[in-house]
């Protein structure tokens, strides 16, 4: 290489270096909006995005806005984060429905591991297994008993397929060997309303949305599905130790952005992201729902969630589980 193409080489770096500082070093300078790819109230992922966003606004000194955007179980929403601009004002809150959708969708219209930037997990959050009390079961042998002796008659309910409480039903399905039918809702609110109205049998959910409806009496609580107890509920068994061993299934929130955000923007965010998920406030708020606070970096995120789709890719195609 000539004296003059190396000086012209080393000119076109710089500059393109300069083009990838610049907008990190200036953003944000306008509103940024996080998509939630459920309906408004629809559980965890709303309320963390709620919680995420009003603290995240202050610390960039913009204002965040939550963009719900419900349908097909997420893929909606995060196709809205996948087409838009690369740029670091879109964000996505996504779950293990984003690292499943290949698994359970045969046509797509994006990667989760390839269209999407992973910036930081937001919470981990166990599930509890709830039943109607009208349902004659104490506890999660009772429930396995009473469904393998009523195949097929019994029914649960979920925010759709590939939602974390859907995975969680299937997998108790798969591992008890019970036969029963699941109902699809928009979302955890309007299942667990028929659920305390009888028209469902059980389901695995949320604790913030379960919670209050046990400790009222409206449901049943048998078991939690974390490898450990809760703090919350800590006489209610975990699913392994109310005998269905090796189970486990902890639910997670975390933020991604579009292919090709810049590297500085993805690094500003997270680092934003990690004080506020730092701050006392917002650590207290996520004990009372029985979350861990994240806020780990991009990098060990990426590899979490890629980790978690492996994971559940083997899980789906071993159990056979398909969309409905």
């Amino acid at each position: 290489m000539s004296s003059f193409s190396r000086r012209l080489f080393l000119a076109s770096a710089l500059a393109t270096l300069g083009a990838h500082a610049a907008p990190a070093q200036n953003y944000p300078i306008r509103p940024l909006r996080i998509v939630v790819p459920f309906a408004a109230g629809a559980g965890v992922l709303d309320i963390m995005a709620r919680l995420v966003g009003q603290h995240l606004g202050a610390n960039l000194g913009q204002q965040v806005v939550i963009d719900n955007r419900p349908g097909a179980g997420g893929i909606v929403g995060a196709e809205v984060v996948a087409r838009a601009e690369a740029d670091g004002y879109t964000l996505l809150m996504g779950n293990t429905a984003l690292m499943v959708s290949p698994y359970l969708y045969a046509r797509l219209s994006f990667d989760p591991l390839t269209d999407f930037v992973p910036v930081t997990m937001v919470n981990a959050a166990p599930l509890l297994l709830v039943v109607n009390p009208s349902v004659p079961v104490q506890s999660v042998p009772d429930l396995i008993a009473y469904a393998k002796a009523r195949p097929g008659q019994l029914n649960y309910g979920s925010g759709g397929v590939g939602s974390t409480p859907y995975l969680a039903t299937e997998l108790l399905k798969s591992m008890a060997g019970i036969d029963v039918v699941h109902v699809p809702y928009k979302g955890g609110a309007p299942a667990l309303a028929d659920l305390m109205a009888g028209q469902l049998t059980f389901m695995i959910e949320n604790v913030p949305g379960t919670l209050p409806l046990v400790k009222s009496g409206k449901l049943r609580a048998l078991a939690i599905t974390s490898a450990v107890r809760s703090p919350l509920v800590p006489d209610l068994p975990t699913m392994a130790e109310a005998g269905v061993a090796g189970y486990e299934m902890v639910g997670w929130n975390g933020i991604f952005v579009a292919k090709g955000t810049p590297a500085g923007i993805v690094a500003r965010l997270g680092t934003a992201l990690a004080k506020v998920l730092s701050l006392p406030d917002v650590r207290e708020q996520m004990a009372t729902l029985g979350a861990e606070p994240g806020g780990d970096t991009p990098q060990a995120f990426g590899t979490f969630v890629s980790a978690e789709a492996a994971r559940w890719g083997k899980i789906i195609r071993e159990k056979g589980i398909r969309p409905e």
